[in-house]
C-alpha cells in the first residue's frame, strides 16, 4: 500500500507558545503527535523529546528477520517496538527533568501510529485523540487517560458535562511525571482506504468526530488538516493545535 499523509501545528488563537510536537516520516511508516506541559519552556522541550526518540528508536532498532522465520510473532514484535519506544522517550523526558532545575515538572502527552503492510499499530499516554475511518464510518480508536474520563466511565459525568468541566484539561497518564509509565498499544487490520487521524486535544476539543469524518472524508490529507485546524480556530482555538492525517492508497 502506498501512504499520503500531511500534519500541520498552530499556536492557536489565545496561546504565544506551541507546546505541540509532530513526526511523520513517510520512509518508516511513523507517525507521532505530543502535546507538551510544562511552561512556556518545558511542554516544548518534552515533547520534542518524545518525538526523538521515537525516530531515533525506530531508525535503530529493526525488527529481525531470522526471530520471524524462528516463529515470532510480527505482530507481537510490532507492539513490543513501539511500546518500548513510548517508554523510552518517557524514561529521557523524566531523566532530563531530574537533571535540569528549569524542566521540572515537564511533560507531554504521546500518540503514536506505526504502520505496516499488513497492520496499524498505536499507542497513546495522555489525552490526544487517534481515530480510523473506514467505509465511510469513524471510530475513535484511544481513551483518554483524564480525570474527566475517569468519572464519566464510573458514571459520574455525562460526556456533554465533561466537555465544560473545570478539571477536563487534567491528565491522568503522561511521559516524563514518572520514570515509568503504562502504554496502551491497539492493532487494527491495514485496509486500503483506511484513513488514520491523530490530533492534540487542542482540536478534538472543539470538533466533534463526526465533523472530522465528515471533513476528511471530503477532502485530501493535506486540505483535511488545514481545514480541521481552522475550524478549530475559528471556534475559539484556545489551546495549540495538532492535526496529522495518515491515509494507505493502493499501491
Amino acid at each position: 500500500m502506498r501512504i499520503t499523509s500531511c500534519g500541520m501545528t498552530d499556536v492557536g488563537m489565545r496561546r504565544t507558545h506551541n507546546e505541540d510536537n509532530f513526526l511523520i516520516n513517510d520512509d518508516m511508516r511513523l507517525y507521532v503527535v505530543c502535546d507538551g506541559m510544562g511552561g512556556h519552556v518545558g511542554g516544548e522541550v518534552a515533547s520534542a523529546i518524545a518525538i526523538h526518540t521515537l525516530e531515533e528508536t525506530f531508525s535503530t532498532i529493526s525488527i529481525n528477520s531470522a526471530d520471524v522465520a524462528a516463529g515470532a510473532d510480527l505482530v507481537d514484535i510490532s507492539k513490543e517496538q513501539l511500546r518500548f519506544a513510548v517508554r523510552l522517550a518517557g524514561k529521557r523526558i523524566h531523566e532530563t527533568a531530574q537533571q535540569e532545575r528549569r524542566y521540572m515538572g515537564m511533560g507531554t502527552t504521546c500518540l503514536a501510529l506505526f504502520v505496516n503492510e499488513r497492520h496499524g499499530f498505536m499507542a497513546h499516554v495522555g489525552d490526544s485523540r487517534g481515530y480510523l475511518l473506514r467505509d465511510g464510518e469513524i471510530e475513535q480508536i484511544t481513551e483518554d487517560h483524564s480525570l474527566v474520563n475517569e468519572r464519566i466511565r464510573a458514571g459520574l459525568l455525562t460526556p456533554e458535562e465533561a466537555k465544560t468541566h473545570k478539571m477536563k484539561n487534567v491528565i491522568t497518564r503522561s511521559l516524563g511525571f514518572n520514570e515509568e509509565v503504562e502504554v496502551d498499544v491497539d492493532m487494527r487490520p491495514a485496509k486500503v482506504n483506511d484513513t488514520w487521524v491523530l490530533c492534540s486535544d487542542g482540536l478534538s476539543n472543539y470538533i466533534e468526530t463526526e465533523e472530522i469524518n465528515e471533513i476528511v472524508l471530503a477532502n485530501s490529507p493535506q486540505e483535511s488538516t488545514r481545514k480541521l485546524i481552522n475550524l478549530a480556530c475559528e471556534r475559539g482555538g484556545d489551546d495549540n493545535i495538532t492535526v496529522v492525517v495518515v491515509r494507505l492508497d493502493a499501491a
